[in-house]
C-alpha cells in the first residue's frame, strides 16, 4: 500500500510539470519568422530524456526546407544512433500572420502553431514510431531563436495528459 502511495505521489508530481508559454517575458529583441529561418538546408541535433532524466535516444536531424507560396515544406530525415532512420515531410501552411498549420504522415488531426516575438508554439498530436510499433502522443514543442542561425526548441511529451518525457533540439542553418 505504502509503495503505492508512493508512487501516486511521484505520478502527480511529475505530472506538475511546468511548461514555457507564449505569454512568457521576452529573452531577447529577435522575432522568429519560421518561414526565414527554414529556408534551405538545416542540422538539427537532439535526444529524448524520459520523466526521470534518462537519455534513452539520440539524434541528428537533416532538414531540407522551402516555402512556396503559403506553404512551408520541410524534409526531415532522421539518423538515430542506433541505426535506424526515418522521415517525415510536413507542409505548414501560413493562416495568419503569426499562425499556421501543418500536416505530414503520422499526424492525427492538424498540428497548430504560433508565433511570438523569438518563440514558436506548435502542438499536434503523431503515431511515433517506436522499435516495437506506434504509439500515439501529444507534443507540445516550444522554439526560441537564439540567433539568425541557432534554434532551440524543447518539446514535451504525453500520452492521455501524463507526461512520458522531453526531447530538446537543437537546429542550425547550413
Amino acid at each position: 500500500m505504502k509503495l503505492i502511495a508512493y508512487l501516486f505521489t511521484v505520478l502527480s508530481l511529475v505530472g506538475c510539470s511546468i511548461s514555457p508559454s507564449l505569454n512568457d517575458p521576452k529573452l531577447s529583441d529577435k522575432e522568429l519568422n519560421l518561414e526565414e529561418f527554414f529556408d534551405g538546408d538545416i542540422t538539427a541535433y537532439g535526444q529524448f530524456q524520459d520523466v526521470l532524466g534518462n537519455v534513452s535516444r539520440r539524434f541528428t536531424v537533416d532538414i531540407k526546407a522551402e516555402m512556396t507560396g503559403k506553404t512551408l515544406t520541410l524534409v526531415e530525415n532522421f539518423s538515430y544512433t542506433d541505426g535506424t532512420t526515418e522521415q517525415r515531410i510536413w507542409a505548414l501552411n501560413k493562416v495568419g500572420s503569426n499562425e499556421w498549420l501543418g500536416a505530414a504522415d503520422g499526424i492525427v488531426g492538424t498540428a497548430r502553431g504560433e508565433e511570438s516575438g523569438d518563440m514558436f508554439y506548435w502542438n499536434y498530436t503523431m503515431d511515433l514510431p517506436v522499435p516495437d510499433g506506434e504509439i500515439r502522443v501529444t507534443f507540445d514543442d516550444y522554439m526560441w531563436l537564439l540567433s539568425d542561425d541557432r534554434m532551440l526548441n524543447k518539446a514535451y511529451m504525453s500520452k492521455l495528459g501524463v507526461p512520458l518525457g522531453e526531447v530538446t533540439i537543437m537546429f542550425e542553418k547550413q
